[in-house]
C-alpha cells in the first residue's frame, strides 16, 4: 500500500529558489518532492489537466469521476493528494464538491524547476 504524503503548508505556493540556482536545503526539497510526488501518478496529472481546462475553472467530483471513468471514491482519493499538497482548492455545495487547479501554486512550482519556463501558459487558462 502506497504511502500517504505528509501535510504540507498550503497557505503560500512552494517558494524557493530555482533548483539549479545550486544546492537547496531539506526544507525546500521536501516542499517540491511533496508536490512532485501528488503528481506523479497519470490519473492525478489528468485531473490537474481537465480542472484547467475546464470553462469556467472548476469542476465537480462527480463530472471529473466520468471524465476519467473512475469511481467517484478513486477520484476522491486522488483529489485528496492533490489538496493536501496545495496544488487543488475544493468547496462542498450541497451534495456536490467542485474542485479547482490552484494556479498560483503550480506556477511556483514549474518556476521552481526552471527559472526560464514560461508560466504564462498557465496564467491565461
Amino acid at each position: 500500500m502506497p504511502k500517504s504524503l505528509p501535510a504540507v503548508d498550503i497557505s503560500a505556493p512552494v517558494c524557493c529558489s530555482p533548483v539549479a540556482a545550486g544546492p537547496i536545503g531539506d526544507e525546500a526539497a521536501l516542499e517540491i518532492a511533496l508536490r512532485l510526488k501528488a503528481l506523479a501518478d497519470p490519473v492525478r496529472v489528468k485531473l490537474v489537466s481537465l480542472l484547467f481546462s475546464s470553462g469556467d475553472g472548476e469542476l465537480c467530483s462527480c463530472d471529473l469521476a466520468a471524465a476519467v471513468k473512475l469511481a467517484e471514491s478513486t477520484v476522491s482519493h486522488h483529489l485528496s493528494q492533490l489538496r493536501r499538497a496545495g496544488l487543488i482548492e475544493s468547496q462542498r455545495r450541497g451534495m456536490n464538491v467542485y474542485h479547482r487547479p490552484r494556479r498560483e501554486s503550480l506556477i511556483a512550482l514549474c518556476t521552481v524547476l526552471d527559472p526560464s519556463c514560461c508560466p504564462a501558459g498557465l496564467e491565461s487558462r
